[in-house]
């Protein structure tokens, strides 16, 4: 088979194709991309975690045991944790690199492989291409990877267990107010849908007079027949017990908790545009911080009008987490956020990361006399209205990307929804600009017979034209 590594790590079914064997042998590649970087005295050190999966444990044991192989030291964690504290631990150790065994928000049946930089984020492009030469290169030579023992890896001290949990939650305590978020003594549903961010927000709360209930908390690799990512359809259970509770809001994180979402008070969704839109309104006018805003193509333009508003440079980039947290690296950046949920703030590593929002959602509504529920109605009467939808259309075959967005790019309508297209965008898939503010972004997928359809506009049956009219100028490329 053929490993490759997309945005965030190396990802497949478990058993078929994430395998002991395959885990091994991308192991030992990462271990001679670190080896061939490395030019201190000292041996190398490189973190590595894993979540709530089937097997996570086992591959996380099996990863450490190549690399100490290979006289590498491994911090291992003693137990599922979040991506983001895998990733801030691989900073403040100033460890080489970091592995974390996630597939994040994907089925259960799937596990994979993300590798972590020195400075807490994403591998780059160039890095993961590394490890991917020497993938080809075991395989071309039949070399096998290299093993050692777990108990003499640990005795050794070749192998390190450790808790990254209270680092991590050390570094967040700096990041937020948790003094006004005791001042408002909230009621609080934690939902964890079974993933590595169990535990977090009561751990971090229990200080506060905040009262926290967590949900779907419990080990469940199966993640009750559900895929732990946050969006609407999969929120039925803390949807419900907000109004069975009467909670002030519901803070969920998705299977490795890098992505965040909630619920208000209502019981409504609160999707990832708004979380960013009233964290960056709570940054500037509340702890009047400033800096540039990050956002990828396909997310909420709320924040180029409060961009504008507040006279802050504001970057667009291609969808996926590694292309904000590169910017993070290179300017000012006061917040980088994506639509599915990836969203971090300065002062933090440049990494997505749903504990701290979550938090950080509650230090703005402790700010905020009102409901979560009256909190965004007075940002949308701010800054909106808007919004924002998004649906996927299969193909009856896969169709080579360029082609479908030059397509789209040649044959763009002159109007959408009753609105006339002012621009179109060919930064990541085509994005259509109309006159009255409202979008449709057409992403076709690189690896699969899908388009990708997002639209943002003033009420939700305009959204639904528009996305109805995006998956139309799809099924049209069939013809």
């Amino acid at each position: 088979m053929s490993i490759k590594f997309g945005t965030d790590g190396w990802r497949a079914v478990i058993a078929e194709d994430f395998t002991f064997e395959n885990v091994r042998l991308v192991a030992q590649a990462t271990a001679n991309a670190v080896l061939a970087r490395h030019t201190g005295a000292q041996a190398p050190e490189v973190v590595v975690g894993f979540d709530t999966r089937f097997l996570s444990d086992r591959f996380a044991i099996e990863t450490a045991c190549v690399l100490a192989a290979n006289d590498i030291v491994v911090w291992l964690s003693r137990a599922d944790a979040p991506t983001p504290a895998i990733s801030y631990n691989v900073k403040a150790k100033q460890a080489a690199a970091g592995v974390m065994i996630t597939a994040s928000h994907n089925p259960p049946r799937y596990n994979g492989y993300k590798l972590k930089a020195s400075y807490g984020a994403s591998a780059t492009a160039e890095e993961t291409q590394l490890v991917e030469q020497h993938i080809e290169k075991l395989l071309a030579s039949g070399a096998k990877p290299r093993l050692m023992n777990y108990e003499q890896a640990l005795a050794s001290e070749r192998i390190r267990r450790f808790d990254p949990s209270w680092p991590y939650y050390q570094h967040l305590s700096q990041l937020i107010d948790f003094d006004a978020i005791n001042s408002r003594e909230l009621n609080v549903v934690a939902d964890a849908m079974w993933g590595a961010g169990r535990g977090a927000f009561p751990s971090l709360l229990a200080r506060t007079r905040t009262r926290v209930t967590e949900i779907r908390g419990a080990l469940n690799p199966g993640f009750g027949g559900i895929h732990p990512e946050p969006i609407p359809k999969f929120l039925k259970e803390v949807v419900a017990t907000v109004k069975n509770l009467h909670a002030d809001v519901g803070l969920v994180t998705d299977g490795d908790a890098d992505r965040s979402g909630a619920v208000d008070n209502l019981g409504r969704f609160v999707d990832p545009h708004h979380i960013m839109a009233l964290s960056l309104r709570h940054l500037l006018t509340q702890r009047r911080m400033r800096g540039a805003v990050v956002k990828t193509i396909s997310t909420t333009a709320m924040l180029d009008k409060m961009a504008r508003h507040y006279d802050l440079p504001l970057y667009e980039t291609p969808v996926g987490f590694n292309h904000i947290g590169d910017l993070m690296m290179k300017h000012d950046v006061l917040i980088g956020g994506e639509e599915s949920g990836g969203i971090s703030i300065k002062g933090h590593i440049p990494e997505g990361d749903g504990v701290l929002m979550g938090l950080l959602l509650l230090e703005v509504m402790s700010r905020w006399e009102g409901t979560l529920a009256e909190l965004i109605a007075d940002l949308q009467s701010e800054f909106g209205p808007a919004v924002y939808g998004r649906s996927d259309f299969r193909l009856e075959r896969q169709l080579n990307k360029k082609d479908i967005v030059r397509q789209l790019e040649e044959n763009a309508p002159a109007r959408l929804n009753g609105q006339s297209v002012q621009r179109v965008n060919k930064l990541d898939g085509v994005k259509y600009y109309m006159a009255d503010d409202s979008w449709l972004l057409i992403r076709p997928s690189g690896t699969e017979p899908v388009l990708r359809v997002y639209a943002e506009a003033p009420t939700q049956s305009d959204v639904d034209m528009l996305l109805g009219e995006g998956g139309a100028l799809g099924k049209a490329l069939m013809r």
